[in-house]
C-alpha cells in the first residue's frame, strides 16, 4: 500500500518521498522501515501489534518510536494537504510564480507555510487597502525608492475628488495612507517574519507583573508578581503556572525583549544614581547608547526593506514606518503566535509527564492472585469494607466506625477479624484518603490478632476510585452495590493487579499530572489512551478472566467487541483455545490477527495459548519441536535447553530472525510478566499528620507523582511531600525519572514543613541539613533553571524556587482529588 493515498494528494510521489525522508529523519531509522511502518498503520494495525510482531517488516522499530512516527506521519500529512490548498489558492490569483511555488514546496514547517501564503490569504478590507483604492501606491513606492523626496510635497500631488471620498483629505492622512501600505508590505514579507521570529525565540523574555488589587487573592501566584525568565528557556510546569495566572486574572503576562529591559533596569538605575548620589555595587554603569540603543528588531526591518537614516527628507518619515510596522503589525502578531508556542511546548511537555507517570502507575508491581479485603476510610460514615477473592469476584461488603463519632474500635477489630477468616484474607488495601494513618493502625491490630492468616497490609492510593464507583460500569457490575461500597471493592483490586484495575478509570482521573487542567483535554486524552494501549498489550490479558474495560484495551479490540468475548464466554464457557474467539460474532480474521497475541488462555488446550506466540507462529515452534524431538511439554520452560538452542538455524522467508528470537525467549518464559515484583512501604508509627512532622525525620514513603521539577512522595500524613529536583540526588539531574518513578518505594528525610501553605519539603540525600529548604531550587542543580548564566544575571527578581510552591501544592491537590 502506498505511504501516500492518490487520492489524499494531488503530488502523490514527492509528497510521500518528502514525509518518509522527513519520518526516518525524526525517528532515526531508514526509509524503508519508516514506508513499512505507514503501510502497516494505513491497513489498520494498531502500534503494539506492529512492535511486537511485525519487527522484520520494520525493521525492529519499537512501540516508542512508532507512536512517535504515527503523530508525524498526522502533522505532515496535514501539512501535504495545507502545501496543496495554498498552491491551489495562488495559482487561481493568477499570483504563483516558479519562484513561490518552489518556496512553497520547501517549506518545512505549517508556520513557514503560512507566513508565504499571507500576502496572498484573504483578508478584511485593510486601511492599506483603502489606500491602494485611492492611488496611493505609488506615493508609498516612490518615498520608499528616492527618499531625497519630501513627504509633505509628494502628498500635495495625490490630494484629489476619490481621494478625498476616500477619507484622504489633506498630506497628513495621505501620508498615513501610504505608510500603512509599506507597513502590510513589510509586515507580510515571509523572510522577514521568518528572521524576527527566530530573534524573539532566542532574545524575548516572558515577563508577569501582578494585575492591579490582586496582591491578596492571587496570593499562590506571588513568585510571579514581578517575574522575568528568556522564553527559549521557560520550563513546562512555570509557563503552565503564568498562563493558569493570567487565566484567572491574576498576573498580565507579556513578551519583551532581552535588550529593552536591559536598557530599562539602566535608565533606573542611572536615575537612582542620579536621586541619591550613590551607585549601588551591583549597579552597571548606564550610558547615553545604552539607554537610546536602536531596537534590534526595527534595525532588523530596515535593513531587509533598505531603509537608512541619511539626514535625507524622507528618512524620518520612513523610520517611523518602520517602527510603526514593528509596533503596530509585526510584534502583536508575533507576540500572539510564540506564546501560543510557548502554550503548545508547556502542554506538549505536561502531556508527556502524565504520560510517563501513568505508564509507571499501570505497570506497578501487582500483589497477585490473593483474597484481599479493601478498606476505604472515613470518620462520619464509617469504613466501607469489601472483601474480593483471588479473581477480584465480589464476596462481601461491611461498615465499620472505629473513629469518630463513634470510636467502635473493637467492634470494627471484631467486624474485620470475622471476614478476614470466613474468606481466607491475604491482603489488606487500605485507600489514602482522610482518616487512611487511623484505619492503617486499626488494620495493625488487626494482623496482631491474627498471626495464622500472616496478613500483609498495604495503603494504596484510592485516585480515581471514586470515579469509578459513580461510573456506568460500576453501575452495572454492582447494581445493587452503594457507591462507596463500590470504592472499596477498586480499592482492594487495584492491590491485587493495579493495571487491571485502572483502566476502568478515565486515565486522566488517575491524577499524576503536572496542571493536567490546563492542558487540551483532547490531546491529552490521546496520548493517555495510548499509554494505557500500550500497557495492557505489554502485560497481555486472560480472555476467560478479564473484564470488559480491559478487553477493550487490547490491539484491534473496542468496546463492542470486548462484550461480546464476555458475553459469549458468559453463555458457552471458558475459552478452550484461541482459535474458539473466532466464533465470536463480529471477531473476524483481522481483528483476531491484530488481538490473538495479547489475549492469554491458561490451562487450556495448547500450552502456547498462555504465551505471547502469535498463533500464526504455532507452525514455526511445530518445526522446531519436530527438529529436537521433544513434545511442547517438554520444553516449554526449559530455559537450558532453549538457551542451547540456535535461533539461526530455524530462521526463513516466513519467520525471520527477530520472531525466532522473540518465540523462543518466550518459550523460556511463557507468559513472563514486564512488572516489578510486589513489595510495600512501611509508614513510620506516630507519624499520621503534617503536625506530627519534624524537620530531620528519615521516612520511607511511595513516589506518587514524577514533575519536571521533582517527585511527590506519599509518607502517610495526608499530604505529599515534594522532592526537589535538585533534592533526588548528589549529582546533577536533568529528569527526575532518571532517579525515580511513580510507585517506587523511597527513604526521605524532612527538610521542611509549612502547615498554612500545606507544604513539605523533603530530600533524598539523607546528609542534607534541614533549614535549607528553601534554596532547594539553587542547590546542587542550578543549572535546572534553563536560563544562561547572563541571562539569570539579568533578572531583576527570581523567585528562590524555580516554581511557586504554594501554586505546586494548590494543583497536585487538585489532581488528587
Amino acid at each position: 500500500m502506498s505511504a501516500i493515498h492518490a487520492s489524499e494528494h494531488p503530488q502523490s510521489s514527492p509528497a510521500a518521498a518528502r514525509i518518509l525522508n522527513r519520518i526516518a529523519a525524526a525517528i532515526g531509522c531508514r526509509n524503508q522501515q519508516a514506508e513499512a511502518a505507514v503501510a502497516l498503520l494505513d491497513e489498520g494495525a494498531t502500534v503494539p501489534f506492529i512492535a511486537r510482531y511485525r519487527k522484520e517488516a520494520t525493521g525492529g522499530l519499537d512501540d516508542t518510536q512508532l507512536r512517535t512516527l504515527a503523530e508525524r506521519l498526522a502533522y505532515l500529512r496535514e501539512l501535504e494537504e495545507r502545501r496543496a490548498s495554498i498552491l491551489a489558492a495562488i495559482d487561481e490569483q493568477g499570483a504563483l510564480t516558479p519562484e513561490l511555488a518552489a518556496q512553497i514546496d520547501a517549506a518545512e514547517t505549517k508556520q513557514t507555510l503560512e507566513d508565504l501564503y499571507l500576502p496572498y490569504k484573504p483578508k478584511r478590507r485593510t486601511k492599506a487597502q483603502i489606500a491602494r483604492e485611492a492611488g496611493l501606491a505609488p506615493l508609498a513606492e516612490a518615498l520608499l525608492a528616492d527618499p531625497t523626496r519630501a513627504p509633505e510635497d509628494e502628498a500635495e500631488k495625490y490630494l484629489n475628488a476619490e481621494a478625498a471620498a476616500l477619507g484622504f483629505t489633506d498630506a497628513k492622512s495621505t501620508l498615513d495612507g501610504a505608510r500603512q501600505i509599506l507597513m502590510e508590505r513589510f509586515s507580510e514579507d515571509a523572510a522577514l517574519l521568518g528572521e524576527l521570529r527566530e530573534y524573539l525565540e532566542t532574545h524575548g523574555l516572558v515577563t508577569s507583573t501582578v494585575a492591579a488589587g490582586k496582591e491578596s487573592e492571587g496570593a499562590k501566584f506571588r513568585d510571579y508578581f514581578d517575574y522575568r525568565e528568556p522564553l527559549a528557556a521557560i520550563p513546562s510546569h512555570r509557563a503552565l503556572a503564568l498562563l493558569r495566572g493570567r487565566n484567572e486574572g491574576m498576573l498580565h503576562i507579556a513578551l519583551a525583549l532581552d535588550t529593552d529591559l536591559a536598557a530599562n533596569d539602566a535608565a533606573a538605575r542611572s536615575s537612582l544614581s542620579t536621586a541619591t548620589g550613590t551607585t549601588p555595587k551591583s549597579a552597571l554603569p548606564a550610558t547615553a547608547a545604552t539607554m537610546k540603543a536602536a531596537n534590534p528588531c526595527e534595525t532588523r526591518i530596515a535593513r531587509r526593506v533598505g531603509i537608512a537614516d541619511h539626514g535625507r527628507p524622507a528618512d524620518k518619515w520612513l523610520a517611523d514606518t518602520v517602527r510603526w510596522t514593528w509596533r503596530v503589525k509585526l510584534f502583536p502578531h508575533l507576540e500572539g503566535e510564540l506564546m501560543g508556542a510557548l502554550r503548545e511546548r508547556a502542554e506538549e511537555e505536561a502531556i508527556r509527564v502524565f504520560g510517563r507517570n501513568l505508564h509507571d502507575l499501570l505497570l506497578a508491581a501487582p500483589a497477585g492472585q490473593r483474597p484481599t479485603m479493601g478498606i476505604d476510610p472515613g470518620i462520619r460514615t464509617g469504613c466501607k469494607v469489601a472483601v474480593v477473592d483471588a479473581t477480584g469476584k465480589l464476596l462481601e461488603t461491611a461498615t465499620i466506625y472505629p473513629h469518630e463519632p463513634r470510636r467502635d474500635w473493637d467492634g470494627a477489630l471484631s467486624t474485620l477479624a470475622a471476614l478476614a477468616k470466613k474468606h481466607a484474607v491475604q491482603l489488606i488495601s487500605i485507600g489514602n484518603g482522610t482518616a487512611s494513618r487511623e484505619t492503617d493502625r486499626l488494620a495493625s491490630d488487626l494482623v496482631k490478632m491474627l498471626p495464622e492468616l500472616h496478613l500483609t497490609k498495604v495503603v494504596v492510593s484510592e485516585a480515581g476510585a471514586s470515579v469509578y464507583s459513580a461510573s456506568e460500569y460500576a453501575a452495572r457490575e454492582f447494581p445493587e452495590l452503594d457507591v462507596s461500597l463500590r470504592g472499596a471493592v477498586s480499592i482492594a483490586r487495584r492491590l491485587q493487579d493495579p493495571l487491571a484495575e485502572l483502566v476502568k478509570i478515565e486515565p486522566k482521573s488517575i491524577g499524576v499530572g503536572q496542571y493536567q487542567h490546563d492542558v487540551s483535554q483532547t490531546r491529552l486524552a490521546k496520548a493517555l489512551n495510548a499509554v494505557v494501549e500500550d500497557c495492557v498489550n505489554a502485560v497481555g490479558v486472560d480472555v476467560n478472566t478479564t473484564s470488559v474495560p480491559l478487553l477493550t484495551r487490547v490491539s484491534g479490540l473496542n468496546g463492542t467487541l470486548a462484550a461480546n468475548i464476555v458475553a459469549h464466554r458468559d453463555q458457552h464457557g471458558a475459552f478452550p483455545n484461541r482459535s474458539a474467539l473466532r466464533e465470536v460474532p463480529r471477531l473476524g480474521d483481522k481483528t483476531f490477527e491484530q488481538a490473538a497475541g495479547f489475549l492469554r488462555i491458561t490451562q487450556g488446550d495448547n500450552p502456547l495459548d498462555a504465551s505471547a506466540v502469535h498463533p500464526e507462529a504455532y507452525p514455526l515452534v511445530e518445526r522446531i519441536l519436530a527438529d529436537i524431538r521433544k513434545n511442547i511439554g517438554e520444553v516449554i520452560g526449559d530455559a537450558r535447553l532453549i538457551q542451547s538452542l540456535r535461533a539461526e538455524k530455524y530462521a526463513d522467508e516466513r519467520f525471520g530472525l527477530p520472531t525466532v528470537h522473540d518465540v523462543l525467549k518466550e518459550l523460556e518464559k511463557p507468559g513472563r510478566d514486564p512488572r516489578p515484583e510486589f513489595k510495600t512501604a512501611t509508614f513510620q508509627d506516630g507519624v499520621e499528620d503534617m503536625k506530627d512532622l519534624r524537620a530531620g525525620m528519615i521516612l520511607e514513603g511511595v513516589v506518587t507523582n514524577v514533575a519536571n521539577f521533582g517527585a511527590f512522595v506519599d509518607i502517610g500524613v495526608h499530604q505529599d511531600g515534594l522532592v526537589h529536583i535538585s533534592a533526588l540526588a548528589n549529582r546533577f539531574v536533568k529528569d527526575p525519572r532518571e532517579i525515580v518513578k511513580a510507585g517506587d518505594i523511597v527513604r526521605v528525610k524532612v527538610l521542611e514543613v509549612d502547615l498554612p501553605r500545606g507544604r513539605i519539603a523533603l530530600t533524598m540525600r539523607l546528609d542534607d541539613t534541614p533549614g535549607n529548604a528553601g534554596n532547594a531550587g539553587n542547590t546542587g542543580n542550578a543549572r535546572h533553571t534553563g536560563a544562561p548564566a547572563k541571562a539569570q544575571a539579568r533578572q531583576s527578581k527570581r523567585p528562590a524556587h524555580p516554581e511557586p510552591q504554594s501554586a505546586m501544592a494548590a494543583a497536585f491537590a487538585k489532581l488528587k482529588r
